[in-house]
């Protein structure tokens, strides 16, 4: 017997060894592709920045980007969150993954292009009652931008889907590459095409990289022979499943999402170019939770989706490893960076209409939202630990915590701070929620 349990052991340890290993070389990958994207995306914020400055014209195209940005991480990504797991099982079943895709390109599809004619429809509402006592031109240039970025919507609805069969495939560093088209393109029209587009630039870059990105995933996804095309069907157990966890998910992210612009309805009632200001302050904080968890978010669901087929306890183990390496990795890096922030906002930003005046502001801004790394990352984690175990139900619930945390300390902030409150707010939020979800998890392990 106690031969036989070492020769399990021996087999459990090669198979671990060789997950851990799958899973650290998925998400070397994925880390060298964001590195890639966001050095991309970055030169595109200072050429941004060298461009229009704290402008007006920024401001406007921020608000015209943000229904869309919102639609897409609440919708599309959320049902991307609860399609992996349950396409994980399925395909562990081996049952009919042609027509669990069909069925999920089609439910896609449909949340797209409901939203964007709701989007369409509810435009004046939504900027009558969040950004009010502006002038018409104002008004005018958020829709100009906003008819050019909402096509945008379905572009990404599909790049989501496709995004996540490949990277349930293994398929991680080519996959990785479509999110350089939307940066890359906008920087080529900012060299090339500014004089000819002019306020239009920045969202005609957008749709652009946002079509080349789905056509690019597409020609990939039938190169790598992923796709398994069928008859449509809503009456599969696992999609059943998953169809159950997309409102929770939705709803979580929805009120998770509602966020930003509960920031950005602050920082627009004061003076024009503070929702620019606040803009820069967050982009090197931006950067650094893309680097980090985009690796770890595109890797870690199919990956605990994988453990979680067979077992909770090695799943739960490993979550409190990622857990711990991350803060310690993290909080090393937040301190850095806020020894640094000056220096990093006079480096990067201050040339051509970004004057050293705006640095002064934008870097204490960028101190306090760095604050917020260590335990964005944590909730990260395990967020994914929770949408591969189907408890996204739980999400709701620390989502609306967090919604009414930021709009209470974002009023008590503002009116103590002013604009860097709402940074210090942001940070504040992210640090309960962490703590929210890991109370939780504990007690669902006990």
């Amino acid at each position: 017997m106690p031969k036989n349990k070492k020769t399990w052991r021996s087999i459990l340890t090669k198979i671990w060894k060789k997950y851990q290993s799958q899973l650290l070389s998925n998400m070397i990958s994925v880390a060298v592709v964001a590195i890639l994207v966001k050095g991309v995306g970055f030169f595109k914020e200072i050429l941004i920045a060298d461009t229009y400055g704290v402008s007006e014209l920024l401001d406007t195209y921020l608000i015209a980007a943000l229904i869309p940005t919102f639609v897409q991480n609440v919708f599309l990504n959320s049902y991307s969150s609860v399609f992996i797991p349950n396409y994980v099982l399925e395909k562990k079943l081996g049952q009919g993954i042609g027509t669990f895709q069909s069925s999920s390109f089609v439910i896609t599809i449909g949340i797209a292009l409901v939203m964007m004619v709701i989007t369409y429809l509810g435009i004046d509402v939504y900027l009558e009652i969040l950004f009010p006592g502006h002038e018409p031109r104002y008004y005018e240039l958020i829709k100009i931008q906003l008819w050019i970025i909402l096509p945008c919507m379905l572009f990404w609805a599909l790049s989501s889907l496709i995004s996540g069969i490949l990277r349930v495939e293994n398929e991680y560093f080519y996959s990785s590459l479509n999110a350089v088209f939307v940066p890359a393109s906008t920087i080529v029209l900012l060299f090339f095409f500014q004089e000819t587009f002019q306020e239009k630039t920045l969202a005609i870059g957008m749709l652009i990289g946002s079509v080349i990105s789905c056509v690019y995933l597409v020609i990939l996804g039938f190169k790598k022979q992923i796709f398994e095309i069928g008859m449509p069907s809503f009456k599969g157990e696992n999609l059943q499943v998953m169809i159950k966890q997309v409102p929770a998910k939705i709803s979580s992210s929805l009120i998770h999402g509602l966020n930003p612009i509960v920031d950005q309805y602050y920082s627009a009632q004061l003076t024009v170019g503070a929702l620019a200001t606040l803009n820069y302050g967050t982009k090197i904080t931006v950067v650094v939770i893309g680097l980090v968890t985009i690796p770890i978010s595109n890797t870690l669901l199919p990956y605990f989706s994988e453990k979680a087929v067979e077992g909770r306890n090695i799943l739960y183990n490993n979550l409190h490893r990622v857990l711990g390496a991350g803060l310690g990795l993290m909080s090393m890096v937040t301190i850095v960076l806020i020894l640094l922030s000056k220096f990093i906002i006079t480096i990067v930003f201050e040339r051509g209409t970004f004057t050293s005046a705006n640095t002064e502001e934008v870097y204490v801004i960028q101190q306090l939202y760095l604050i917020q790394l260590p335990f964005y990352v944590s909730a990260i984690v395990m967020n994914r630990y929770l949408n591969a175990i189907n408890k996204n139900n739980f999400l709701v619930i620390s989502s609306m915590v967090n919604l009414v945390m930021n709009i209470i300390l974002n009023y008590v902030f503002l009116e103590w701070l002013g604009i860097k409150g709402i940074a210090l707010a942001t940070s504040a939020v992210y640090f309960v929620n962490a703590l929210v979800i890991y109370l939780y998890i504990r007690k669902l392990n006990r």
